[in-house]
């Protein structure tokens, strides 16, 4: 074994488990004189883009930067990573996302992350440590700590990065944050918001069945910082996200993109409690149902919200407002806004907001529009990358924004009225539920 071949083994050994390393070393380990910072791209060259993650929505995520110059290609899964791999057959192939980023360290600007939920952190923290810009699907963090953490470690490594929440790059969400903004139906004290998910099984056990790992597949590297455990298609490869190991259940799924209008419109911050009723979690997975609400405080001049989230079937009540024969937004979800002087109706992903009723919205007299248009989602971070203003869902608002989405699990899991506090980064009157603001990880 060489000198080179040796240093490279240890230093895979050392950040094997970068989430491991960071849980116990904590923010002052990658504090030091050392730290790398991420280079800025001139605007006529392109980046050279490392990507993890390449089946499925990854897939997609591939072909959103494209137009640059595509590297690496990483993936666990051979198979599901085929139509990447012949897409663009001169990038080198990998399973292992360390080995990838040691290897071609000087090579690689930036890296998208487009894995099951669990493995965002230690993918995105050991990229961003090197100095690489991220983008990561969404939710960009598997518990509220590892948000926090991703978000002080791009302010740190000056990187640019970008939650994958596309439609926080659409003209619909723009329309409403200026609707609101203009006062179209006054203060905002409740949102109502809803989803078609889980369409996976959840509030079930752990399978006792015993499967073959499919040949394409490298279980261990799969499963990751995960606990062990054998192979099963229940877990992989689609039905990973009500398994609380490996996903966040129907929140982790939806809630990034149909909280995204409320908490950017009304700059709602940290929610002072949180409480769930539902069919019932387990410690397997998330239930089959929920209904969670958030309660927001008071902001300078805008009142305290209450913003109620709906999963598994089920929904709001009808507004009145909304004329017979015409029913509330169905498909992935849905979106209700209500103000003292009216209501705002849209759907999941605030493609085409209106007031209700529809004679109200055909009298409104729509403001100017003060919000700049984006050029794409992931035009914005390649922008980002090559020294242009900070993307719109960069981890300076999705970090904060994820952290408010994952209080909800904590309240579906213990079953509690959940009080938050944000500064420690703690839930102050149920103690049990502070087990599930950081987890614990396995080096593999």
């Amino acid at each position: 074994m060489t000198q080179g071949e040796m240093k490279r083994r240890e230093f895979l050994k050392t950040v094997g488990g970068t989430a491991a390393a960071l849980a116990v070393a904590g923010p002052a380990a990658a504090a030091a004189p050392s730290v790398r910072v991420g280079r800025v791209v001139p605007a006529d060259q392109k980046l050279n883009v490392a990507c993890v993650g390449v089946g499925g929505m990854g897939g997609a995520d591939v072909g959103g930067v494209s137009g640059e110059n595509i590297v690496a290609l990483c993936d666990v899964d051979l198979a599901r990573a085929q139509g990447s791999f012949n897409r663009f057959p001169n990038a080198k192939r990998y399973k292992d996302f360390r080995k990838m980023l040691i290897e071609m360290d000087d090579q690689i600007d930036a890296v998208t992350v487009s894995t099951p939920d669990h493995m965002h952190f230690p993918i995105a923290m050991m990229a961003m440590e090197m100095g690489k810009h991220v983008l990561v699907q969404k939710p960009m963090a598997h518990t509220v700590w590892e948000a926090r953490e991703m978000t002080l470690a791009a302010r740190r490594h000056k990187v640019a990065t970008q939650m994958g929440i596309q439609r926080h790059s659409i003209e619909g969400i723009r329309l409403l944050h200026e609707w609101i903004d203009a006062g179209a139906i006054g203060a905002v004290r409740e949102v109502h918001l809803w989803t078609n998910r889980p369409i996976w099984p959840q509030g079930i056990d752990r399978p006792m069945d015993s499967h073959p790992v499919p040949e394409t597949l490298d279980w261990n590297s799969w499963l990751g910082t995960a606990p062990k455990r054998p192979y099963h298609p229940d877990y992989a490869p689609f039905k990973w996200r009500g398994w609380w190991d490996f996903g966040c259940g129907a929140l982790g799924d939806m809630a990034c993109h149909i909280m995204d209008a409320a908490y950017w419109s009304l700059d709602l911050g940290f929610p002072d409690t949180i409480e769930a009723e539902s069919s019932g979690a387990n410690e397997e997975t998330a239930p089959k149902s929920s209904v969670i609400t958030y309660q927001f405080p008071a902001r300078g001049k805008r009142p305290g919200v209450k913003l109620v989230w709906y999963d598994g079937g089920k929904m709001p009540e009808r507004p009145e407002e909304l004329e017979e024969g015409r029913d509330l937004p169905g498909g992935i979800g849905g979106q209700l806004f209500i103000g003292d002087k009216g209501k705002i109706m849209a759907d999941g992903y605030c493609s085409g907001p209106r007031l209700i009723p529809e004679t109200k919205m055909q009298a409104f007299e729509r403001p100017p529009k003060t919000i700049p248009r984006s050029p794409g989602h992931y035009q914005e971070w390649i922008a980002a990358c090559k020294g242009g203003a900070p993307a719109g869902a960069n981890f300076n608002y999705s970090g904060p924004f994820t952290e408010m989405v994952m209080l909800g699990n904590l309240a579906v899991r213990t079953g509690k009225l959940i009080k938050w506090d944000k500064d420690r980064l703690m839930c102050t009157n149920v103690p049990e539920a502070n087990k599930y603001v950081r987890q614990p990880y396995r080096v593999f």
